[in-house]
């Protein structure tokens, strides 16, 4: 999760990165971070919340300069605390060096350790500041690549850091006159590039683009790093990886319908796994009722392939944000009830089809039953666009420990009979890969418990 972005080149840089991670706020709403650089130094300002809410016209005053890097976060490793809030700054052996990091590393506590254990200092609790810490610790270039003189200086020590770590990382490194943006060698995060007149931007979502009137240009390849400067930009492919491994529950939820990522149309892929899921089922009904918003798009291809009325039966409130990623079930159950809304015009008497994206802990789809009951639905029949949710995600999706999933520990029976619903059935695994283009490119281990990169202390919980 997380969202990043970054600009090169562009008058009033820190401006465009407040917009463009704004249009990234649904990533995460923890933290708000904007960094800036005019060559002479660096400007930082982070801050808990919501963009909107957070960074005042005065930060906007005090970030100059004509490049500039941002993030939106909610924490999958270290603690939620201000003190891991993105940007990170930090003085290296190249200079002042800012850094934001989307994904999760696999050997944090490992690598962590035994750079303690030879005397090496850490400041924050978080994975990300692995990525500054080892520019100070050696070099590193491959005999498969033959360095830019303008690259010579810094990419030795960014190709060192991006050996030792392991998992999944989207990153963009700031330097006071350049940015250098990595992509890890499975691609399981989404970054992307951009173009809007001389500059050049990078974001987790096309979206971000869009708001800026920038063209979406290409996705940053799977283990590629890329250089940006006043020279223009140089790309390396520092990793050369057969298999790929990105991530299917972008395409189920994180990522907002309208973006392109990972080489396709979420909105396309989304559509799909609601039609998908219409051809496994053969339930009758009056009326398919969508979960907001996520449940929309995926309600919308069922409703086509069934033949049944889609209706907005549960209205949601645009003012409450996400209730998956709230960090305890109390707030989550707040939110839920704050959020959405029966609408009894459509439910009274009525035979209801629920579609949702995905189940994870069952809470929400409890009280969402519950709710449609009290405003009269005859029937409840709720159906999952995606797999039962098995296994913990390590590369940066918040989904809980195996203890925690409801379909880890219950059959579908069960689940049925604790949200309460007349019916439940959850998109095959088989007809989930069906909705994207190569399925073998795609990492599906929270649906299927085969985890492409190990996560090597599993003595400890990876969020």
């Amino acid at each position: 999760m997380c969202g990043i972005f970054g600009i090169f080149n562009a008058e009033h840089a820190g401006k465009y990165a407040f917009y463009g991670i704004y249009a990234l706020q649904h990533r995460g709403q923890e933290s708000v971070g904007i960094a800036t650089s005019d060559r002479e130094g660096m400007y930082l300002v982070k801050k808990p919340g919501l963009v909107l809410e957070a960074i005042t016209a005065k930060d906007m005053e005090a970030l100059k300069g004509d490049t500039a890097i941002a993030h939106v976060r909610y924490s999958t490793s270290g603690d939620s605390g201000g003190s891991n809030a993105q940007p990170l700054l930090k003085e290296t052996s190249l200079g002042q060096t800012a850094l934001v990091h989307n994904g999760n590393l696999v050997n944090y506590h490992t690598l962590k350790t035994s750079l303690q254990e030879r005397g090496v200092s850490f400041y924050h609790t978080s994975d990300s500041e692995l990525f500054l810490t080892l520019l100070d610790v050696g070099e590193y270039v491959p005999q498969h690549i033959k360095l830019h003189p303008e690259d010579e200086r810094i990419l030795p020590k960014i190709f060192f850091a991006l050996s030792k770590v392991k998992g999944a990382y989207s990153v963009i490194y700031m330097f006071r006159d350049r940015l250098v943006v990595a992509r890890d060698p499975y691609g399981f995060r989404p970054l992307l590039i951009g173009r809007l007149k001389n500059s050049i931007l990078f974001a987790s979502e096309s979206c971000a683009f869009d708001i800026l009137g920038a063209e979406t240009w290409r996705e940053v390849k799977c283990g590629e790093v890329i250089v940006v400067d006043k020279k223009g930009i140089r790309s390396y492919q520092l990793f050369r990886q057969d298999k790929k491994a990105m991530c299917i529950f972008e395409f189920v939820y994180f990522s907002k319908p309208e973006v392109f990522l990972f080489g396709d149309w979420v909105y396309r892929v989304r559509k799909a796994m609601g039609m998908a899921l219409a051809r496994e089922d053969d339930i009758d009904g009056d009326v398919v009722v969508p979960v907001p918003d996520s449940g929309v798009v995926p309600a919308i291809g069922y409703s086509q392939e069934k033949g049944i009325p889609l209706e907005l039966g549960i209205i949601r409130n645009h003012y409450v944000g996400r209730s998956f990623i709230e960090p305890t079930q109390e707030l989550r159950d707040i939110k839920v009830l704050m959020k959405l809304n029966p609408n009894r015009a459509v439910l009274e008497g009525k035979r209801v089809i629920v579609i949702d994206d995905s189940l994870v802990r069952g809470t929400t789809s409890r009280k969402i039953v519950s709710m449609l009951k009290r405003a009269g639905a005859k029937e409840i029949h709720l159906r999952i666009a995606s797999p039962p949710v098995i296994g913990p995600c390590y590369y940066g999706i918040d989904t809980p420990t195996k203890e925690e999933l409801i379909a880890n520990r219950f059959s579908p029976e069960e689940i049925r009979q604790f949200i309460g619903a007349d019916s439940l059935k959850y998109l095959s695994l088989e007809g989930l890969k069906s909705c994207v283009k190569k399925s073998e490119d795609f990492c599906d281990a929270c649906f299927s418990g085969v985890y492409p990169v190990e996560y090597e202390d599993k003595a400890l919980r990876m969020r």
